[in-house]
């Protein structure tokens, strides 16, 4: 277990660029759609999206339920994969009673999540914590790549399983909501900054003393 070392983690990253007021979204479902919408594509097209949703008043249940496909996909084309996200959204929207969820447990709320064809583990996770404030952490490709570089020294990132590094950060950093919100969005920060995909800025990381990837490069130099 690494629960020291992620607490020591957060600390460093909270340091290095603060709070973070993060998901960017103005209500609870738009953070429903844009956490579907995000699937294998950056934030920026979904921004995109999302405005184009807004323009053709498609940001609410009601709307896009009664809209017909191909509106519907033509409104978030930027996301890409649109017609099946397409399809993930009206599913979504058929299913998703809010009121519901507000009430449920975080086992209860994120299985009935996941009981809705199209949304996996990350997507379920992210509208709890986001969007009904849930206390249940993310895990994204950035922190797969953060956590593999920093505690296993593997420049693609951890393959452990979701669940497991899920609950390991859970029980690090404690049961806060708005902790588990900062350190997400830290994370998200730092991939983008320093620990990115391809190239990553090293000799800058704030975190390169505790990263042993950063240790093992060094001694590859040495040698």
């Amino acid at each position: 277990m690494e629960s020291s070392s992620i607490r020591k983690l957060f600390k460093i990253l909270y340091s290095e660029y603060g709070p973070q007021h993060w998901w960017p979204a103005k209500t609870p479902f738009e953070v429903c759609v844009g956490a579907i919408l995000t699937q294998n594509t950056s934030w920026k097209n979904v921004e995109k999206a999302i405005s184009q949703m807004k323009r053709k008043g498609l940001i609410d249940c009601k709307s896009i339920l009664d809209s017909d496909m191909r509106t519907l996909e033509t409104a978030i084309m930027p996301a890409g994969f649109y017609k099946q996200k397409a399809k993930r959204l009206k599913q979504f929207c058929e299913r998703a009673y809010f009121n519901a969820l507000h009430h449920m447990s975080v086992q209860d709320a994120r299985a009935y999540l996941l009981s809705i064809k199209g949304i996996g583990r990350e997507t379920a996770d992210s509208i709890l914590l986001y969007a009904f404030n849930k206390p249940i952490f993310v895990i994204d490709a950035y922190t797969k790549r953060i956590y593999g570089r920093i505690f296993e020294g593997t420049y693609e990132g951890t393959t452990r399983d979701y669940d497991d590094l899920r609950i390991e950060f859970e029980h690090a950093l404690g049961s806060s909501t708005k902790v588990f919100n900062e350190m997400h969005a830290l994370l998200v920060e730092h991939a983008k900054r320093f620990c990115t995909k391809g190239n990553p800025n090293c000799s800058s990381c704030p975190v390169r003393k505790m990263c042993r990837y950063w240790a093992k490069h060094q001694t590859r130099r040495k040698l």
